[in-house]
C-alpha cells in the first residue's frame, strides 16, 4: 500500500470544499467516500479523495442531483473507467472481450435498461 503524502484531516477538507464536516461524514456513510482513518480513527482526506467530493459538490449543487443519483452516476463513471482501461488494449483477449461485455451489460443494468 502506497502512503500518500498530502492528505487533509476532516476540517481542513471540510473548508478547502466549502463543505461542513457533518456533511464529509453523511457522504462516508453512504460509501460515496472512504477516507483512510489514523490508528486514533480520524479521518483522513487524499487528492482523490478531494476531487472526488469536488465532483460529488458539483453535482449536487450545480447539477441538482440528489445522493441517491450521485451514487448511480459514480457507480457508472466507475464502470466506464474499466471499460475504457480494457479497450485501451488493441489485442483483447477472448477473455477480456467477455469482461468488456459483462461490463457494458453491467452498466445498462445499473441504467435501468435490462
Amino acid at each position: 500500500m502506497a502512503i500518500e503524502e498530502h492528505v487533509y484531516f476532516i476540517s481542513v477538507a471540510a473548508r478547502m470544499l466549502g463543505m461542513h464536516p457533518q456533511t464529509l461524514r453523511k457522504y462516508e456513510r453512504l460509501g460515496l467516500v472512504q477516507p483512510s482513518r489514523t490508528i486514533g480513527s480520524m479521518r483522513l482526506y487524499s487528492r482523490d479523495e478531494l476531487a472526488r467530493l469536488k465532483v460529488i459538490k458539483r453535482l449536487v449543487d450545480d447539477g441538482g442531483v440528489n445522493l441517491a443519483g450521485v451514487q448511480r452516476l459514480l457507480s457508472v463513471a466507475e464502470a466506464l473507467q474499466r471499460i475504457r482501461a480494457l479497450m485501451r488494449d488493441q489485442s483483447l483477449s477472448a477473455r477480456d472481450a467477455r469482461r468488456l461485455g459483462q461490463e457494458m451489460d453491467d452498466l445498462l443494468q445499473m441504467l435501468g435498461f435490462d
